[in-house]
């Protein structure tokens, strides 16, 4: 490695020279372009070895034609679902040599800046919105979009979601199948959580009764604790509860520990998304699988077809949940 000197890193025109080749050449090895001769390529690529030489993505736009940088917007980084949906994402492109760019949606609206707007900027090739679409974001009409975990509202947009409504239907059958007949769901404001408590009232049959606690805002820790004490306040022969994403169930499981109450053998508790937290043997919840990591890949190939064919016709994926069970239900 050859030091350029304390505070002065090396630039795509000190790896142009030192390879004795045009920036743009190197911009097309960067991008890994097929039309690089291979004695070529091996002079950049140790030019940059020599160098320490760490691209600047906007660098390589420049250069080049493609910045091969995908923008990803995320509804909120403390939800953990998006862990395994980004991962989904990087097995998806990283072999066309695409890297993410990642923004929080709401991180910076007392700046009043869009993250789109940031992600123009950098030239990027798509976007996958993460969540629930806004029509706000002013998103270009030519930008290759997909909508991941959500369900689109944004014209020429691919869907690659959860299927929410047989995710609920599927929590439903197994408090059934366990003997429970008085069932509890909470939930808050979100179209998930609405498609979820669809399902689960739909799945369950005549010969049980379901309470629903609905709670304006996020489904948060927080609100999913005090859903469960409004439910059991005004429903206290509710022996399993449904909580709209594991979150929530936490909640769900902090109220019921303050109560007294044993899980699973007073109160059942299932969750949604199964998050890393569901499965850590400490918690040990029984959570409906979104699989995320499968929504993630899906939503990749999506808008890499969508990026070679800009006039597809926009289409939804609906992945299939599946139950895992845990330890926090049981028989009645």
């Amino acid at each position: 490695m050859q030091i350029m000197g304390a505070g002065k890193p090396a630039t795509i025109y000190d790896v142009a020279a030192r390879a004795g080749v045009s920036k743009s050449l190197v911009s097309l090895v960067l991008q890994r372009s097929p039309r690089v001769s291979q004695q070529r390529r091996e002079a950049v690529l140790k030019a940059i070895q020599e160098l320490d030489y760490r691209p600047s993505t906007a660098a390589v736009s420049l250069a080049g034609t493609r910045s091969r940088t995908i923008g990803v917007v995320l509804d909120d980084f403390r939800n953990q679902w998006f862990v395994d949906l980004l991962t989904g994402l990087r097995e998806a492109l990283q072999d066309q040599g695409h890297r993410l760019v990642v923004a929080d949606r709401f991180l910076n609206t007392g700046l009043d800046v869009s993250p789109v707007e940031g992600f123009l900027s950098m030239r990027v090739e798509g976007i996958v919105i993460a969540g629930e679409p806004d029509t706000d974001l002013a998103i270009p009409a030519s930008m290759p979009v997909v909508v991941a975990g959500g369900r689109a509202t944004l014209p020429r947009a691919d869907t690659v979601a959860n299927d929410d409504r047989a995710g609920g239907a599927m929590a439903a059958e197994h408090l059934l199948t366990l003997g429970h007949t008085h069932l509890g769901f909470i939930g808050a404001s979100s179209a998930a959580s609405d498609e979820r408590r669809t399902g689960f009232t739909a799945g369950v049959d005549d010969n049980a009764e379901v309470a629903m606690i609905v709670l304006p805002g996020e489904p948060t820790e927080e609100a999913g604790s005090r859903a469960l004490a409004q439910l059991l306040d005004e429903h206290p022969e509710v022996t399993a509860v449904f909580a709209a994403n594991d979150v929530m169930a936490l909640g769900a499981l902090s109220e019921l520990a303050e109560r007294g109450l044993r899980v699973p053998e007073d109160v059942s508790v299932i969750g949604y998304d199964d998050t890393p937290l569901a499965a850590t043997r400490y918690v040990g919840l029984t959570s409906i699988d979104d699989r995320s990591v499968e929504i993630g890949r899906g939503a990749g190939e999506r808008l890499l077809a969508r990026i070679a064919d800009p006039g597809l016709a926009a289409t939804e994926v609906l992945v299939e949940p599946r139950l895992v069970a845990r330890r926090t239900t049981a028989a009645r």
